[in-house]
């Protein structure tokens, strides 16, 4: 694509296109922008649309989107897949870049500084040094539409200090960076709050200075993350001290008028806490004499803010900030007295723990985000979450006299409540949250609260306060509190009695019925959690205890997902998932009702496919009624294809990207269920889509159509070979084999083929298959393929036999095979794991032991001893987790999608075959054919073995004589 005034005016028509509400109008664009990407110039030609002014804004934000998605999706490549961006645009987006952003309007420099960052995350330092001398230049501009576009870049660069692991790579980078940014951050600092306090009337002035200040705040707490830089512990005084003045700053025209919205005053202030709240956790002996005048700063900050929503962030960093210093034994003095003890439970927790009038409208009209923050824990904190925070260190350290005054307020709370329910209710619920605060010490995602105080009995305030709203009749009424009691079983479902918590399942299953979204997600996700639960090994709750519950419970959880406001709700599929999984055979009398709902729902979701999580869980629901109802009946598989083929084709006509991996594995669960030879001809149609190069560019597809094309292989061998798709398969193989990162999908769908297709139809091919194993072993030497081409060769030795083995690798270099036994089998033996994995290979090398005259008594017998040597280590020795140099480590992105492995259906899933089935014990198969070369060679086994060292002849004793066998 030539960089001329035609091709921006046709990019500039396709993007407008892609805003337009119609599907029709949009789709296409999409296509066609989709499509050009690859051409030389694109991104280019995107920047030079971006930067002009002539052209709509919202095309040129469309356009900037377009860009930084393009670099997401392009920018890091793997060294074995194709770079689809040109060398000389790579180059030209780095030097264009930077000078663009600092030059573009905010909406956006954004979207190019969010590119910067990606661009960084892959380049920087290495590719791309000058990055940071082009930031820090701008500094001296003064001008702060300049500067606030490199401190957006800097943050969103730097934030990855926040949460990579620590490494030599990672500390020269931040070295790298601090001899560059520290300084000059640090005098834009002093400059920048001079300049505020020039400007103090002048409030356009002061949004922009101030909002530099939180952006500068933002990029000292992640520089000084992973550790105290030195340069900042010489400069703590001038840092702190500003902090300390930041925090006492008010200017009420700064302050946001949205009670809903944090303003420019609330986001400074907030950064500043968790700024202090860093230091005083990681580096309390070097920010110790600066901590009581924050303590006092944020003491004083907490009393004189106010309930409103947009304060939430700042009222919770300042929290967690009090709960840092309280966790710290040599900062304890500061809260031992009674009355800052009383103080901090009635101003400082109780306010922030009540339910405010806007907690109700979010539970009402947002319950989605509303549970999000309550049960999920999200990355917003909220205030009252902050507050438990404070509240639960605090009972750690001073549990007794925490307990004693935390105690009273809570009984007058519940006095209050008992006084009035309908109008005090908020009371009880503020109570419920202190209570959870105060007892809990130790909890997991999975099993909640696992350890709890001694001062409080759990099952008893269940008694006394919880049951009774779990039997309230009306589940329409005070939702708040039913969701607050169903909540309080999912948070001590491990405390509790296990009968206590099997009994609240029918007052659960209750309130699936409440028309509230809060109360009915709340009461599917404690079903679910209580199924998964377990008491020695065993679930607590199985299909016989479900049994006489299920036709309600199923019934309340399709009804939710009949609701507008569930009918995509996650929670709700999952505990359909989990029905399904603990009833097992028992749920078949149901599946004629759900069945079809489950279809129903998919076909829906399939035409816009917006929640991940929904959408899975309804995937493993499907795969679970399959597993079910197919493996007691074989028949079945047909009903289930005559019902899901038509959804399938459709997916996969309108190439639904989010669903395809789902559909490969469900369509490999069902012919995993057809008698060989009997299955569908609609699959022999689809076979020679499959092999498309097009689908396997997509990582997400790659492990469910090996499975896919494996499960071919197991029932539709004959036809694979009569209707010439053999040379199809051998051509996937090549090229996942090629790839580091899915070449063991590759010698997954090769082990299928040695298994499945007759040996002299594969005979042809065996010398192209070595070749080209042989040839990726020696351009690329990880240890995964080391270990997948042992267990291969052992295959190849168990399923033919070990001639073959030898012969075969010998047609590709003459004595080759000594190669192999000496670099792999001998050397690299003890990394195979797997119990599959382990027999196979263990059985593959007693073949080539006791059935190969080349090694018993030809060319190779030099390695006879050191290979029994090697194996019987194997048997003996733990597994050898050392890597291989070749070895690389895959970036795994911070933003994971299904686009990743998490399409991964665990119901769908189907264990590793066993081609030994008949070997219990691989020892007592390598001493019986030991016995029976003995037996065929006279004299040659004693000699053989007496060349072996004194620890393998003992050893081998030890197994002839466990299974009473004798070498003579």
């Amino acid at each position: 694509m030539e960089i001329n005034e035609d091709n921006l005016l046709t990019l500039a028509q396709y993007l407008q296109q892609t805003l337009s509400p119609d599907v029709s109008v949009r789709r296409p664009a999409e296509k066609f922008l989709e499509g050009v990407e690859i051409n030389q110039n694109y991104p280019v030609l995107l920047l030079n649309l971006v930067h002009k002014p002539e052209i709509e804004m919202n095309i040129r934000v469309s356009g900037a989107i377009a860009f930084k998605n393009y670099i997401k999706r392009n920018w890091s490549t793997e060294e074995d897949q194709i770079d689809r961006i040109h060398m000389s645009d790579r180059s030209a987006v780095k030097n264009l870049i930077v000078t663009l952003m600092l030059n573009s309007p905010e909406s956006i420099q954004k979207q190019l500084s969010d590119a910067i960052s990606v661009i960084g995350k892959n380049d920087f330092p290495q590719k791309w040094p000058e990055l940071i001398t082009q930031m820090v230049e701008n500094f001296a501009t003064g001008d702060f539409n300049i500067i606030n576009g490199i401190l957006r870049t800097a943050h969103s660069l730097f934030k990855k200090y926040r949460y990579e692991f620590r490494s030599d790579e990672l500390w020269s980078e931040i070295k790298f960076v601090l001899e560059k940014i520290a300084q000059p951050l640090t005098n834009l600092l002093v400059t920048t709050i001079e300049l505020a306090k020039k400007h103090v009337n002048d409030t356009n002035a002061s949004k922009i200075i101030y909002g530099s200040l939180g952006l500068i705040c933002k990029v000292f707490y992640s520089l000084n993350y992973q550790d105290l830089p030195e340069f900042f512990e010489d400069n703590m005084q001038t840092w702190m001290s500003n902090f300390h003045t930041l925090l006492m700053t008010n200017i009420h025209d700064l302050e946001s008028q949205n009670p809903e919205e944090a303003g420019v005053m609330e986001q400074l202030k907030s950064q500043v806490c968790d700024n202090i709240a860093l230091y005083a956790q990681k580096y309390d002996e070097e920010f110790k004499p600066y901590l009581p005048m924050f303590v006092t700063d944020v003491w004083s900050l907490l009393i004189a803010t106010g309930l409103e929503p947009k304060y939430d962030l700042l009222v919770s960093n300042a929290l967690q900030f009090l709960s840092t210093v309280a966790e710290r034994n040599h900062y304890r003095n500061l809260f031992e007295d009674d009355n800052v003890l009383s103080s901090i439970c009635e101003k400082i927790v109780i306010p922030n723990m009540e339910f405010r009038v806007s907690d109700e409208e979010l539970f009402e009209d947002n319950p989605e985000e509303y549970t999000r923050r309550d049960i999920e824990g999200s990355d917003v904190d909220t205030r009252r979450r902050a507050a438990c925070d404070l509240v639960n260190t605090l009972s750690q350290n001073f549990e007794t006299r925490i307990m004693e005054i935390f105690g009273q307020y809570l009984q007058v709370m519940l006095a209050k409540y008992s006084e009035n329910p309908k109008q005090n209710w908020r009371s009880k619920d503020a109570a419920l949250y202190l209570v959870t605060s105060l007892v809990s010490r130790g909890s997991t995602q999975k099993m909640g609260v696992t350890q709890t105080s001694q001062l409080v009995s759990i099952p008893q305030f269940f008694q006394q306060h919880i049951i009774p709203e779990l039997e309230d009749t009306n589940v329409n009424e005070l939702p708040v509190l039913k969701a607050d009691a169903i909540k309080y079983v999912m948070i001590f479902r491990s405390v509790l009695p296990k009968e206590m918590v099997i009994a609240t399942l029918p007052n659960i299953i209750k309130f699936m019925m409440s028309e509230s979204a809060v109360v009915h997600t709340y009461a599917a996700c404690t079903l679910e959690k209580i199924l998964v639960m377990r008491d020695s090994n065993k679930f607590i709750v199985n299909g016989a205890q479900l049994e006489p519950l299920a036709g309600e419970l199923l019934n309340n959880l399709f009804s939710i997902l009949e609701r507008p406001v569930s009918e995509e709700n996650e929670y709700v599929m999952k505990a359909i998932m989990r029905t399904f999984s603990t009833l097992q055979e028992r749920i078949m009398p149901f599946l004629e009702v759900a069945f079809p709902k489950l279809t129903a729902k998919l076909e829906m979701v399939a035409k816009n496919p917006s929640r991940p999580h929904f959408n899975h869980y309804l995937f493993e629901a499907l795969s679970l009624a399959i597993k079910i109802v197919c493996k007691s009946n074989n028949s079945a598989v047909a009903s289930f294809e005559a019902i899901l083929f038509p959804i399938f084709q459709a997916i996969l006509q309108q190439d639904i990207q989010e669903f395809i991996p789902y559909v490969f594995q469900l369509l490999s669960l069902l012919m995993e269920y057809s008698a060989p030879g009997k299955i569908s001809e609609a699959y022999m149609v689809l076979l020679p889509c499959l092999l498309v190069p097009v689908l396997w560019e997509r990582p997400a597809n790659i492990s469910p159509l090996v499975r896919l094309l494996s499960a071919f292989a197991v029932v539709a061998s004959s036809e694979i070979v009569s209707q010439d798709k053999l040379a199809g398969f051998l051509g996937v193989f090549q090229k996942l084999i090629a790839s580091k990162s899915n070449d063991h999908e590759g010698f997954h769908l090769l082990e299928s083929l040695i298994l499945h297709i007759p040996m002299e139809v594969l005979l042809p091919y065996h010398k192209q298959i070595f070749f080209l194993l042989f040839q990726r072993l020696s351009s690329s030497k990880t240890t995964k393929f080391v270990i997948n081409i042992i267990v291969f060769f052992s295959l190849f030795a168990v399923q033919y036999s070990a001639k073959q083995l030898v012969s075969t690798i010998d047609t590709i270099q003459v004595q080759m095979f000594g190669m192999v036994l000496e670099k792999l089998f001998i050397a690299e033996l003890q990394k195979v794991s797997g119990l599959v994995e382990r027999k196979i290979v263990a059985c593959g090398i007693t073949k080539v032991l006791c059935e190969c005259p080349e090694l018993y008594g030809g060319q190779y017998q030099k390695y006879w001893a050191p290979l029994l040597q090697a194996l019987i280590s194997f048997f003996e020795m733990p597994t050898d987790n050392s890597t291989l140099p070749d070895d690389h480590f895959i970036e795994i992105d911070d933003t994971p999608t299904l686009h990743s492995s998490s399409a991964k259906l665990n119901f769908a899933s189907n264990t590793k075959a066993d081609p030994l089935q008949g070997v219990s014990d691989p020892r007592q198969y390598l001493a019986q054919s030991l016995v029976t070369l003995a037996n065929s060679q006279q004299g040659l086994v004693p000699n053989l073995i007496s060349t072996t060292n004194h620890q393998t002849q003992t050893t081998l004793q030890n197994y002839l004589a466990k299974f009473g066998l004798q070498i003579v």
